[in-house]
């Protein structure tokens, strides 16, 4: 007997905004799948139903688990915080459902239960800032290429929407955030009302109010959703208020409106609605209205009806394809025409000399740890009172200045003796200070390493931990690959995890090797992991799917298991 699905978006994460639907799912279901935080978040809800939790990143399996419960005749619940819908879980159970060639008549029944999307939540708290024509935008470009985000937001931006930012910045996605504020503020003002809300509904709720030109200021991460207002957004009472345009046609502050509402859809009451713009952009353009004035501003001798009509600059071009920015420098034009200089000149000017941020990390060698003041002060002034200096787990100061020229920048700090490093998915060495530096025998090997496969791209970001004795102190073997030089030799561990719940040691693999093999030895090693690792995927995961690295078999790390309880216990 086929089972059924049940994929529920319970919301953000507090009880009272759960529909009652999602908590009957929840409590009819035989088995819960789902991402760990979401299982604890609905734990209250729970009873003795069988729970698959997988950690970040293991949506297919948990859609897979899911399908083939289901398939065994069990009635399963993948859960989604928001809406399944939306950046959820229901999309992907139905491609996985797709691929083993699911029909709806004799298949497993599928039921998406919705929920309170995080656009919504976070709406309610700022205030009403999408009261008007909106989207939605990830920018996590794990799974979508940053190409195809970034034509996404400019075109959000040239069309005036209401811009809600999922998956804004994480630990290692920065510069995102960055380039899309650079994008918008090609459309929009500086002062454009924007909201940052962090764990909307949750115990760590946070919601700051401030601006585009300002946001960056403030602290944004995975679990934060940003709203971007329009150009008629407007901030009251610490609050973003987005008009829908009633104000076009209603006096909000009269009780009697000037116009009855047998008039209110008539022709004459909406000269915006694309009935009257066709004959008017398929003229000779805006010449054809009655008597202009010199700055190309329509005046018209008609009886006053209450309603304001919109102000409109003469072109010789179809208004529909301009956009506010196009608009906004003919204003200025106009505008700088008796000044004597070029404002429209100089906005534009200021527009294409905006600087991108150059990223990197900075540390002052593979086995050296300290610092001098010259190389400090030196530090300092590159990155000056627009740039910033965040110290890293891994020994580095990570680096964020705007420049134009970032090869003057490595070139400088190179010559001072600082090791300048990419950020991102490449391979890294981490190694010890090695006794600050009396215990250098082995400091040849690590810098070998380095100059081999050293911010080699790989599919996840890989740490090799090297430490210059047994005592392993810098936690070498608790990265991705670990080496500890001992009696003259290495040893070598494989598949660490540092973060987590299930965090584990690497696993030893080998004792003893020759320090003529090592380098090539962990060179063969990363060279697969890059040939063959899925994108995304942690060495750790790849070395327990692949079974067997140059003759070193995976064993499962020995874990423990947590039972659930109730909330409060």
């Amino acid at each position: 007997m086929a089972g059924k699905l049940l994929i529920i978006g319970f919301g953000p994460g507090s009880y009272e905004h759960i529909t009652k639907r999602a908590r009957e799912a929840i409590q009819e279901s035989e088995v819960i799948i789902g991402y760990n935080t979401y299982v604890d978040l609905i734990a209250g809800l729970l009873s003795d139903q069988q729970i698959v939790r997988t950690g970040m990143t293991e949506e297919v399996s948990r859609a897979q688990e899911a399908v083939r419960q289901a398939k065994l005749g069990k009635k399963v619940a993948v859960i989604s915080s928001g809406d399944a819908g939306v950046y959820g879980m229901a999309g992907l159970v139905y491609e996985v459902l797709m691929e083993q060639g699911w029909k709806r008549e004799g298949g497993v029944e599928v039921e998406v239960v919705p929920g309170i999307s995080s656009v919504h939540s976070t709406g309610s708290l700022l205030g009403a800032p999408i009261m008007h024509d909106s989207c939605t935008i990830s920018l996590s470009d794990h799974l979508t290429p940053w190409e195809l985000i970034a034509k996404r937001v400019e075109a959000a931006g040239m069309a005036d929407f209401v811009i809600a930012l999922y998956n804004p910045r994480s630990g290692r996605r920065t510069r995102q955030i960055v380039e899309t504020q650079k994008i918008l503020l090609k459309y929009r003002s500086p002062l454009t009302p924007v909201g940052i809300v962090k764990s909307a509904y949750r115990d760590r709720q946070h919601i700051v109010v401030t601006t585009l030109e300002d946001m960056l200021n403030h602290d944004i991460g995975m679990l934060t959703t940003i709203i971007i207002g329009n150009s008629a957004t407007k901030l009251y009472e610490g609050l973003m208020i987005t008009p829908r345009g009633y104000q076009r046609k209603y006096t909000l502050g009269a009780e009697t409106q000037p116009l009855k509402p047998h008039q209110r859809l008539k022709s004459e009451a909406e000269p915006w609605a694309l009935e009257q713009l066709e004959e008017e952009q398929f003229t000779e353009s805006f010449e054809v209205y009655d008597e202009e004035d010199e700055f190309g501003f329509i005046e018209e001798d008609e009886e006053d009806t209450g309603i304001e009509e919109p102000i409109l600059l003469k072109s010789s071009s179809s208004p529909s394809m301009r956009n506010s920015l196009e608009l906004a420098m003919e204003a200025l034009q106009l505008v700088s025409q008796g000044t004597g200089s070029n404002i429209a000149e100089e906005f534009n000017n200021h527009l294409t000399a905006t600087q991108s941020i150059f990223e990197f990390a900075v540390s002052p060698g593979i086995a050296n740890k300290k610092l001098s003041a010259v190389q400090l002060i030196a530090i300092g002034e590159i990155v000056g009172e627009r740039g910033d200096i965040e110290y890293s787990p891994h020994h580095q100061l990570i680096v964020r200045v705007q420049t134009d020229n970032p090869q003057r920048i490595t070139t400088e700090l190179s010559a001072l003796g600082l090791l300048l490093s990419p950020i991102g998915d490449v391979a890294q060495i981490k190694a010890c200070d090695f006794c600050n530096l009396e215990k250098g025998d082995s400091i040849p090997y690590a810098e070998a390493i380095h100059n081999r496969i050293g911010h080699l791209e790989v599919p996840k970001e890989l740490k090799i931990g090297f430490n210059g004795c047994g005592m392993a102190c810098y936690g070498a073997v608790q990265q991705d690959i670990g080496i500890v030089y001992r009696k003259e030799k290495f040893d070598l561990f494989l598949g660490g995890k540092t973060v987590g719940r299930n965090a584990h040691a690497a696993q030893p693999v080998a004792e003893g090797i020759d320090p003529e093999e090592l380098v090539e030895l962990v060179t063969r090693i990363v060279e697969r992991y890059q040939k063959e690792g899925h994108p995304n995927e942690r060495f750790h995961k790849f070395f327990k799917r692949v079974k067997e690295i140059e003759g070193y078999r995976h064993q499962e790390a020995v874990g423990f298991v947590i039972e659930n309880a109730l909330c409060g216990d």
